[in-house]
């Protein structure tokens, strides 16, 4: 597999926000980033978070009343996806917190991916699974299988940061 760009992995994701500070509750609150140092020379509001390996850059809205409205949960939208330890704990999370969210299955072969679909509060969709049940197959190369992240190699890393935040 070529790489003609020399690329290591994704770094962040950025997302404007109507409330810089609603964001940052959701991100921290309930999908577990933590803050990080935002270089001072930023002349416009906003946060950095980090956690399983990722960067979400929050950039606050300079116009948050003319942000696109928050539009039904669609699977086929675009989104963030991340892995989870247990879908049900995700769901219950869910429900404590009356959050609207969809979920569906897929499956290829005899696997099975669960996943539930909900917005954060820009309207954002937000997919959480365990979608390294399925193996990551590349079109051609022969029958090379990769593994994403697994859930045990992800808590390990993120255990190893919170220790030294």
């Amino acid at each position: 597999m070529e790489n003609p760009l020399h690329l290591k992995s994704l770094n962040h994701i950025s997302i404007v926000c109507r409330s810089l500070e609603k964001s940052l509750d959701f991100y921290q609150n309930i999908l577990g980033f933590f803050p990080i140092r935002r270089p001072g020379s930023f002349n416009f509001d906003g946060a950095w978070l980090f956690n399983y390996g990722i960067g979400i850059h929050l950039l606050q809205s300079e116009d948050p009343n003319n942000m696109p409205k928050i539009n039904i949960i669609n699977p086929k939208d675009n989104h963030i996806s991340f892995q989870c330890e247990s879908m049900t704990m995700v769901e219950n999370r869910l429900k404590e917190m009356e959050t609207e969210y969809i979920k569906c299955r897929v499956e290829e072969g005899n696997i099975y991916v669960d996943q539930i679909f909900f917005h954060d509060p820009d309207g954002t969709m937000i997919e959480i699974c365990n979608c390294d049940n399925l193996p990551v197959i590349p079109l051609s190369g022969g029958e090379t299988v990769l593994r994403p992240c697994s859930t045990l190699h992800c808590t390990m890393q993120q255990n190893k940061i919170q220790q030294m935040v």
